[in-house]
């Protein structure tokens, strides 16, 4: 109802003065009339009392009416008196005189005096009677009855000193309605300075505002406790803001760690899978293409082992750079995780834009990433793939440019290739290879063909086991297309330690079959050496099948030896201190392995056959095949040239003193059920040759 304090306050202060003042002038009035009717009443008490007087001397036996009379026309003098009557002291009226008041008054009619008569005053029909005795009081005379008018004088009176009174009153009850208004105001003036202080902190929602308190009073102490609660509320804003900060700083971080690498700062590939799906949608409703370009790092794997993952971080955030700077506005790249990403160009997707884009990224490789000191090379595999070949298939185009990917790496690295559907049909035989390795193994689907290595007298001093695959839906497979295959899922192992078994098993059989000593020779991979249980698989295996280990040698790659150093120098000190031959294969295509034929134990070094194949047409090969016979020679290890495959090789490597040969001259490899057909010795060829 009432929109301030101020109104009900101000209106109950006035209305209180005003009562106040009313109850004051009621009891002024109402005294005022006790006062003047007492007035009357003894003026009226004197007056009387002296008549009485008066007429005690001429009332009596046969008193005439006119003396009495006479004696009562003395009250004509009071204005007030009504009448006045003389009565003897049985009661009876003996004259009667009609005062100033009665002049308008017709209703005057003075009686005989009730009995018994009692002396004093009494009010009659709003007039005051006075009756007092006539003479002695015991033995009275008779009675004088005086009848004053009170009610209109006192009216009278009352109106005079309301009239008189009023603007005094008046003025009074201004000035003190005034005042108590005024001093209402200044008492509630911090009230009202408190009001508009919450009422402008609620609506600027400025916490740190302050009401500036004064005196020790109650309205003070109110505003320190809104103080004190607005520091509370600011307190609680800071440390919510703080925490909402915190949050949103933590929901920012959240949303990068979902959708973006948190190493290179790509977006990952929850990211772009959410929106390649989406592009791809909307090019099918378009009736557009869209290219997608996979590719990976060639030899990041050996850097990553070798240097560390610090020093392939590095190398990732580098390749992301160089990527990035390369792309055209809209086009995108993002880390899919390890050394993988993705390039979606924009909607250009002629073959020209796509080949051009290809070479740039293939070339931005050229250059070495220079990383503590050193000059580091990382080559690029790069698979292309159109969305319209993939029917617009998310997962379809992702396979498709991972097939073509790796097609790349098949034709050499730092290339790309363009998905074709013939690929489909290749991964499709991969797959089923892959998938067919631990039955192959259970069923017995592998077998063990045997390449004879020969001595320089043309006996046969050794075999080189090599593992066939007899498919049931596929024919022969051969190792170069399965062993790969084998390595990248993990099952190498598996095969080897087949291998192992299988030579084992077929030993005793081959002694019957050659009487000299000899050795079989079985291949190792770097998945193998990185294996720690291979060394007790072998021992268990030797002694299931009492095998001698002296005639089983193991070769392994010059690369594989040295990526995994320090684990292969421990297997080989193992295999050779239980008996057992190392070869050191494909020597001279590593890419440091002089500096480690001190440090290695080894007992045979193998020429790789791309130096036995180019003996007669290049110098630099024959000096090189020298040189590590030379070296083989003076580090009093055998030397064994591989890939013979005429007479005139055969005599070169005779006449610079290698040791042991073997090659497509002498025999392919064949199963062990074809020995019978295989001499036991071969002839010098240099006879046959000049012959």
């Amino acid at each position: 109802m009432f929109r301030s304090i101020k109104s009900p306050l101000g209106m109950l202060v006035g209305g209180a003065v005003v009562f106040a003042t009313a109850m004051v002038l009621w009891l002024t009035i109402s005294e005022h009339e006790d006062l003047y009717t007492d007035a009357v009443r003894s003026n009226i008490d004197a007056v009387a009392s002296n008549l009485s007087e008066e007429l005690s001397e001429v009332i009596g036996e046969g008193s005439k009416v006119a003396e009495l009379q006479l004696v009562l026309r003395q009250l004509q003098a009071y204005d007030n008196i009504v009448s006045a009557s003389v009565h003897d002291r049985h009661g009876n009226m003996l004259t009667s005189v009609a005062g100033n008041s009665a002049r308008q008054d017709n209703n005057i009619n003075p009686s005989a005096l009730s009995q018994p008569v009692t002396a004093g005053f009494m009010a009659e029909d709003g007039n005051l009677v006075s009756l007092h005795i006539i003479g002695d009081p015991v033995f009275a005379r008779g009675y004088l009855r005086v009848v004053t008018d009170v009610a209109t004088p006192v009216s009278r009176s009352k109106r005079t000193l309301l009239f008189q009174t009023s603007p005094l009153v008046l003025a009074v009850l201004i000035l003190t309605i005034g005042s108590g208004l005024f001093f209402l105001n200044r008492l509630l003036h911090p009230l009202y300075a408190l009001s508009r202080f919450t009422q402008s902190v609620s609506d600027s929602k400025d916490y740190a505002m302050r009401f500036r308190t004064g005196d020790n009073n109650e309205i003070s102490k109110l505003g320190t406790s809104i103080n004190s609660l607005l520091e509370m509320i600011e307190a609680e804003l800071t440390i919510n803001q703080e925490q909402n900060q915190i949050l949103t700083e933590q929901q920012q971080t959240m949303t990068r760690l979902a959708n973006y690498d948190s190493l290179t700062g790509l977006p990952n590939r929850q990211f772009v899978m959410d929106n390649l799906r989406l592009e791809l949608a909307r090019a099918r409703r378009a009736g557009d293409d869209r290219v997608l370009m996979f590719f990976d790092l060639d030899g990041f794997k050996g850097i990553n082992d070798s240097l560390g993952h610090e020093t392939g971080d590095l190398i990732l955030i580098e390749v992301a750079d160089r990527v990035t700077s390369l792309l055209r506005e809209g086009d995108l790249i993002a880390r899919l995780g390890g050394d993988e990403f993705i390039i979606l160009p924009d909607r250009d997707t002629s073959e020209a834009s796509i080949a051009n884009m290809a070479n740039r990224v293939i070339t931005a490789f050229s250059e070495p990433f220079q990383l503590r000191g050193l000059a580091l090379t990382v080559g690029v595999s790069l698979g292309i793939a159109k969305a319209s070949e993939a029917d617009y298939d998310l997962s379809q185009l992702m396979s498709n440019a991972d097939l073509a990917m790796y097609r790349s790496k098949a034709r050499g690295r730092g290339t790309f290739t363009v998905f074709t559907p013939d690929m489909v049909e290749s991964h499709k035989r991969k797959l089923s290879i892959a998938n067919s390795i631990d039955q192959a193994i259970t069923n017995n689907e592998f077998q063990l063909y045997y390449q004879p290595k020969i001595a320089r007298d043309g006996r046969i001093i050794g075999l080189e086991a090599l593992i066939r695959w007899l498919h049931p839906e596929f024919g022969m497979v051969m190792p170069g297309e399965f062993i790969p295959i084998a390595e990248q899922g993990g099952k190498i192992s598996a095969i080897t330690q087949w291998v192992i078994e299988q030579v084992c098993i077929e030993l005793p059989m081959l002694q019957e079959k050659i009487a000299q000593r000899f050795r079989v020779s079985i291949n190792l991979s770097g998945h193998d050496l990185r294996h720690g249980g291979l060394f007790d698989a072998i021992h268990s295996l030797f002694t299931r099948h009492r095998t001698n280990p002296e005639y089983i040698e193991f070769e392994v790659t010059e690369s594989a030896y040295l990526e995994n150093f320090a684990l292969s120098n421990k297997f080989f000190r193992r295999v050779s201190n239980m008996g057992c031959a190392i070869a050191l294969d494909d020597f001279g295509t590593g890419y440091s392995s002089l500096s480690y034929l001190t440090q290695i134990s080894i007992d045979t070094l193998k020429i790789d056959r791309q130096f036995i194949r180019e003996l007669e047409t290049s110098e630099r090969s024959r000096l090189v095949t020298g040189t590590i016979i030379d070296l083989a020679k003076r580090l009093s290890l055998t030397i064994c040239a591989e890939g013979i495959e005429n007479h005139r090789q055969w005599e070169y490597l005779l006449e610079h003193g290698c040791d042991h040969v073997q090659g497509f001259l002498f025999s392919k490899p064949i199963p062990l059920s074809q020995f019978h057909s295989l001499p036991m010795r071969f002839e010098r060829l240099r006879e046959a040759a000049n012959a």
